[in-house]
């Protein structure tokens, strides 16, 4: 049998390899711009153009103007049957304004002002702070829900918190590699990065508690061998099904990355980054910490191979 939870030292250290550069840029960023990553007009509000168009067009055509002119962290959606578009854009002027709806008229022709506001933030500090609160509320749902859930295993407290690190684990990488992209490609937080983190908030813990469950089927059906065999047989039990679960979201979001548009590149990316960070930590961290829990043993290393042999057998 191939023995994962005993090589956790590995898999815990490619977690800090991964997460500690996060952090870095996170600081760095907090350090230089008052906040861990760039942050569009859905927190810093801005202004809202609906124009009219003559035909169909595309987002990204008409957002292009607006990066050309210096308004990289425009927002661009059409609705209807395409010849309605919604820009959003940081505020402008009146002479902004004019010299916009030039450079579109002379790209589309004929088009109509529908409608042209100042807005404020859409998420401000205070819904911030709410899906803060939510992660906080959430850990300890998670906790009490797998203490009465596995409460006839011993120790099922150590379920629930496990599942926690994984879930923060998840947050940190996603959040970090957010940060490092937006210093480098300028990437910006808006309403879909929340979304996209309690997403996969949720897509991680879900994959955990599947494990969690087998390793509670196989601890009454092997009570003979050791804790950590019983895990490592639970792994290998649920693997297929993680990965294949998992995989097959991932492919969809590949496909999105490749042909959505570059409305949505950024929300699908960071789903992406998640949902593997997700698997990973499913496997790799909230089992072995389990196990280094039961033990005693953080990174594995205490036993012998008389030990590994013994059990093996």
């Amino acid at each position: 049998m191939f023995r994962i939870v005993e090589h956790r030292r590995w898999y815990f250290l490619l977690s800090l390899l991964i997460i500690v550069p996060g952090l870095v840029a996170m600081i760095y960023s907090t350090a230089t711009t008052g906040r861990p990553f760039r942050v569009a007009i859905d927190f810093t509000g801005g202004a809202i153009w609906e124009l009219g168009f003559d035909r169909p067009i595309r987002p990204a055509d008409l957002r292009a103007i607006f990066v050309d002119a210096g308004f990289n962290d425009t927002a661009v959606t059409t609705v209807g049957d395409g010849k309605t578009a919604q820009v959003r854009l940081k505020p402008i002027d009146e002479d902004q304004k004019v010299s916009l709806m030039s450079a579109v008229k002379a790209r589309f022709g004929d088009v109509q002002e529908i409608q042209f506001a100042l807005v404020g933030p859409a998420i401000g500090s205070e819904v911030t702070q709410a899906a803060i609160v939510a992660v906080f509320a959430a850990s300890i749902a998670i906790t009490l829900f797998l203490v009465v859930a596995f409460r006839k295993v011993p120790h099922s407290f150590r379920y629930g918190v496990s599942a926690v690190i994984a879930m923060v684990h998840d947050i940190l990488v996603t959040l970090g590699l957010f940060s490092i992209l937006s210093l480098f490609l300028g990437w910006e937080a808006d309403a879909l990065l929340l979304t996209a983190l309690l997403t996969v908030i949720g897509f991680s813990v879900q994959d955990t508690i599947v494990v969690f469950d087998r390793i509670r089927e196989n601890s009454g059906k092997y009570r003979g061998e050791s804790f950590s065999l019983i895990t490592n047989r639970s792994l290998l039990e649920t693997l297929h099904r993680s990965l294949a679960t998992q995989l097959n979201a991932l492919f969809m979001m590949v496909a999105l990355m490749l042909f959505g548009g570059s409305t949505i590149r950024q929300f699908v990316a960071v789903m992406f980054f998640g949902l593997i960070s997700g698997t990973y930590s499913s496997i790799f961290n909230a089992v072995p910490i389990l196990v280094a829990w039961e033990e005693r043993d953080l990174l594995g290393t205490k036993k012998s191979k008389a030990q590994l042999a013994a059990e093996a057998a």
